[in-house]
């Protein structure tokens, strides 16, 4: 029976478009939180990978994607209740503006989506350079479009001077509109680089405790925390789920999985899902160890930046070999986008080429723009890792890469995706399979499919037993 639990503090800090500095807000807002001794537990809506980094460094604890087109409002609902439970405090970094998200008809795919589902109070980021009573006018237009949306307060970014603030603030209170909760000045918050996939990644551009200290610093100084603390008090009680974990008593099945600054992209809840099921999960680096774990059943090559590490990965030749020789002892083995770029023969960018592990029959090239980047969803054209033919997996596609020649038809490869575009509704063969080895640019979400890791578990589980039988047999 579903009951209530009141004790769930939380708020959605969204933005009134993208580049509005949400996501150092966010971070500072943590850093000032748990300074004051809260337990701060981080969520990014989206299928982002980089935000996700920082806030699990910042909050010392991991931050789990909340995504309303790639999974479904029921697992959304309980990935956040369950994790929520050890937290004084849950915040949730928006994606893009409030409400986009993989339509403009409606809220799917949205920041909007998400805090409706889980009745998370907002916090409106504003770039408030250029703007006095305006600011009134947009806060209504977001405070009203959706009824389902709430505005706890807003955060007035690249304000000037204390006049400018005081401005903001009446103009807010006249117009009957959510409280002026902080106003940040222009540059008092410290930068974090970027490259073309979005900010450098937590694991390359590690924030140190001077880093911290000053944004902890910024949102005590230009936020009221105490009133932002009362806002996410008052959220509304939750209702527990009424579902029930998938949970398997442990048969010592290990996953190798490649984590480095060349290979990061990986979804927390992922991990949590397939030791739930019975399986460890083994990290390694392809960049500096000379082998891979040993007893492993598995090996999942994840995204990343390969093309930026990509000598110092073909200069590791031990980790090259093994991983070579993995792929062709029958194992299953699943690559994503970097990890993909990894089992090709090698990767072309500027004038040069850098061979890589060399499974995939067909090389890949850097480009100077953009390839793909949005929604995806596959059907399987074929029994695969994760399921049966006509298994149908959402995800998304972002890379600056693609392969310079076809795979399918090369020395026993196919495509078993038939991927499509969520935004264009273009559809083509993908996801290159041989065997056990699967390899495609889409970036599945998994552990909101149970049945599909049971699939995967069971393909590890049978390697192993046929490994087991060709040593028995000699």
């Amino acid at each position: 029976m579903s009951v209530l639990d009141c004790n769930r503090p939380r708020l959605m800090i969204a933005g009134v478009h993208s580049a509005v500095g949400k996501s150092t807000i966010t971070l500072a807002l943590v850093a000032a939180l748990r300074r004051r001794g809260l337990t701060v537990q981080t969520f990014k809506v989206g299928p982002d990978y980089l935000d996700p980094g920082h806030l699990t460094q910042v909050s010392a604890r991991p931050c789990y994607n909340l995504d309303g087109w790639m999974s479904q409002e029921g697992y959304v609902r309980e990935l956040f209740y369950t994790v929520s439970a050890t937290a004084d405090i849950s915040l949730i970094e928006g994606v893009m503006g409030l409400f986009d998200g993989s339509s403009s008809k409606d809220l799917c795919g949205s920041s909007a989506e998400i805090s409706a589902w889980l009745q998370v109070p907002v916090v409106l980021v504003v770039n408030s350079h250029g703007m006095a009573r305006s600011i009134a006018a947009l806060v209504k237009g977001y405070n009203e479009f959706e009824d389902d949306v709430h505005l706890a307060g807003i955060l007035a970014n690249r304000c000037g001077t204390a006049s400018h603030v005081a401005l903001l603030k009446t103009a807010l209170e006249n117009a009957g509109q959510a409280p002026l909760l902080g106003a940040l000045c222009r540059d008092s918050l410290p930068s974090l680089s970027s490259r073309h996939l979005g900010l450098v990644s937590a694991s390359e551009q590690h924030l140190d405790a001077a880093i911290v200290s000053q944004l902890a610093d910024a949102a005590e100084e230009q936020i009221d925390l105490d009133l932002l603390l009362r806002q996410a008090n008052e959220a509304a009680s939750l209702v527990s789920p009424d579902t029930a974990t998938i949970v398997k008593e442990n048969d010592n099945l290990r996953l190798a999985v490649a984590y480095d600054e060349a290979f990061q992209f990986y979804y927390a809840d992922l991990f949590v899902a397939l030791k739930q099921q019975g399986c460890e999960i083994v990290f390694f680096s392809p960049l500096r160890d000379k082998s891979l774990p040993e007893k492993i059943d598995g090996l999942y090559l994840g995204g990343g930046y390969p093309e930026v590490y990509a000598r110092q990965l073909a200069e590791n030749r031990l980790m090259i070999e093994e991983v070579n020789a993995f792929c062709n002892r029958g194992k299953p083995v699943y690559a994503e986008c970097g990890g993909l770029i990894y089992l090709t023969q090698g990767i072309e960018q500027a004038d040069e080429r850098v061979p890589l592990v060399g499974v995939l029959p067909v090389w890949a090239k850097m480009l100077q723009n953009r390839k793909a980047l949005g929604y995806v969803e596959v059907t399987l054209l074929d029994d695969s890792l994760f399921g049966q033919q006509g298994d149908v997996f959402r995800g998304h596609e972002f890379h600056y890469s693609e392969l310079i020649d076809d795979p399918q038809g090369k020395d026993g490869w196919r495509a078993v995706y038939q991927l499509k575009q969520n935004r264009s509704g273009n559809s083509y063969p993908e996801g290159y399979q041989k065997e056990r080895v699967l390899a495609s640019y889409a970036h599945l979400h998994l552990a909101s499919r149970p049945e599909a890791l049971q699939c995967f578990l069971a393909k590890l589980q049978n390697a192993r037993l046929e490994s087991f039988s060709e040593d028995s047999a000699e």
